[in-house]
């Protein structure tokens, strides 16, 4: 896999950099977005790359694009890499991690869908017995699957910053009601046939977030990335024990790492011993072989 640089120069304009991609202006109604190596974790940036991280994710993001194309469009464009970057080392380097999307309109929405009770859920259903004020039964133990799954939106937040989670209610008043309801139920919806399809092949998808936008006509389509091991969590279905923190095909692995240290959890954060990175980045790639092959 290609590895690239988070200084690699690209003759386009650059409209944003976040945690992991970033977006430049390809024409007037398209962007190109380059998937890189970085990983963030606590909403910080970590100064450690994960090798050949960001074709991995490019690549588990557009097969589930596709897997899900007729239940609701998407950013990819048709058109080809080679029609926007001419140069052909660039090109080449950039090939296996970028895409030409379509210029949508971001829906201000995380949609956040949790099938398993794990991580600030937990937290949060320890301290109140709920989950974002969604009541749930008594007696759930740790990574418990949830009796339905269960729909907890955050606020998008930027770079550095964290997400606040919000009520369905309040998505309503972002963005009305029309488009609130449907980015919940194609949330639901997406997650449900994709845990479903994962299980079968060995792996639980915990929870995970989705991003939409819209197009000129008002459009919802599914954007950014979807169901990767950095907005999912995958658990080997061999492994899952109620009552345990299972291990994961996905950076939670970086996260109890970085909890053992003595960190605030504030920018900058430490750097990754080689163990970590090359242990991370052999689970993204085997998440990626079980869910694509």
């Amino acid at each position: 896999m290609t590895e690239i640089s988070s200084h690699t120069p690209i003759d386009l304009p650059l409209l944003h950099q976040g945690k992991v991609r970033e977006i430049y202006q390809a024409s007037d109604h398209e962007l190109l977005m380059v998937t890189s190596d970085r990983i963030s974790a606590f909403d910080v940036i970590l100064p450690t790359d994960i090798p050949g991280k960001g074709e991995i994710l490019n690549r588990i993001s557009n097969f589930w694009f596709d897997y899900f194309k007729t239940l609701v469009p998407n950013h990819l464009s048709a058109t080809p890499l080679e029609q926007i970057i001419t140069d052909d080392a660039l090109r080449e380097t950039l090939a296996g991690r970028s895409i030409i999307a379509k210029k949508l309109k971001p829906i201000p929405i995380e949609a956040i869908v949790r099938g398993y009770i794990i991580g600030s859920g937990w937290k949060d259903y320890s301290a109140t017995g709920s989950i974002c004020n969604i009541k749930l039964p008594e007696h759930l133990r740790l990574a418990d699957q949830l009796p339905t799954a269960i729909y907890t939106p955050s606020t998008k937040a930027a770079v550095g910053e964290h997400d606040q989670n919000i009520s369905y209610q309040q998505t309503v008043e972002l963005v009305g009601e029309k488009i609130a309801k449907q980015v919940r139920d194609l949330s639901l919806e997406i997650y449900s046939r994709a845990a479903e399809y994962a299980l079968e092949r060995g792996i639980i998808i915990a929870d995970t977030k989705f991003e939409f936008g819209l197009d000129e006509n008002g459009t919802v389509h599914l954007m950014d990335e979807v169901l990767t091991p950095d907005s999912s969590r995958f658990w080997p279905v061999d492994s899952w024990r109620p009552g345990i923190s299972p291990p994961s095909f996905d950076k939670q692995f970086i996260r109890d790492y970085l909890e053992s240290l003595d960190w605030d959890k504030t920018a900058p954060g430490p750097e990754l011993p080689e163990n970590i990175t090359e242990k991370t980045a052999k689970n993204y790639l085997e998440a990626l072989k079980i869910l694509t092959s």
